[in-house]
């Protein structure tokens, strides 16, 4: 029987998760739903509307928080993230029900614990932060400012989570051997 309790994915922008989360998806395209996230910051080039985040105006956005609209939301780097309720209970609900795959922050993560989603929690983690510098460095999409603000809040969470708030901790420094560890923690027989 399959398990449509939620996973929940987190870890520091560059560890990697959009690549594992694109090669679950390619390899199991019909059990797996990405809750789309509301954001207000402006769209990148390449972002869809409604497929890589519900763009959302400050004042939409501010009235779904006080609405409890949202499993989990937070604010950085000045715009709001959040994941609304009736993205991960679309997916769970009618005739194609998929396992909802979250990929959000730490304090997010922490908001989801407080809910009674059941999700199941994994931590992605760079092999160091020196790592995840050259990383996010390649990308080309920070700026000097932008790229120190994410290294500090990455190291904040490594400092997190070894304090056991995730079920898993997946160290991404082999791109095949952290996919086996997450098709491993997905599947378990006693999810």
């Amino acid at each position: 029987m399959v398990s449509y309790r939620p996973i929940v994915i987190s870890g520091p922008s560059g560890a990697g998760k959009s690549t594992l989360l694109k090669k679950l998806f390619a390899d199991f395209p019909n059990q797996f739903g990405f809750s789309v996230s509301n954001t207000t910051r402006k769209p990148r080039e390449g972002e869809v509307d409604g497929v890589h985040y519900n763009f959302t105006e400050v004042p939409v956005f501010q009235k779904m928080i006080e609405n409890n609209d949202f499993v989990e939301w937070a604010q950085f780097s000045g715009n709001y993230y959040g994941t609304s309720v009736a993205s991960v209970k679309k997916l769970t609900t009618g005739e194609s029900k998929r396992i909802p795959i979250l990929d959000i922050d730490l304090q997010g993560v922490l908001s989801v614990k407080k809910t009674d989603l059941d999700a199941r929690y994994i931590f992605l983690s760079p092999p160091s932060i020196e790592e995840l510098r050259q990383r996010l460095e390649k990308r080309g999409t920070e700026t000097p400012e932008s790229l120190q603000k994410r290294i500090d809040t990455a190291s904040k969470e490594l400092e997190e989570s070894k304090k056991g708030i995730h079920d898993i901790i997946i160290v991404n420094d082999d791109l095949d051997k952290a996919y086996k560890e997450l098709k491993e923690f997905i599947f378990k027989e006693d999810a």
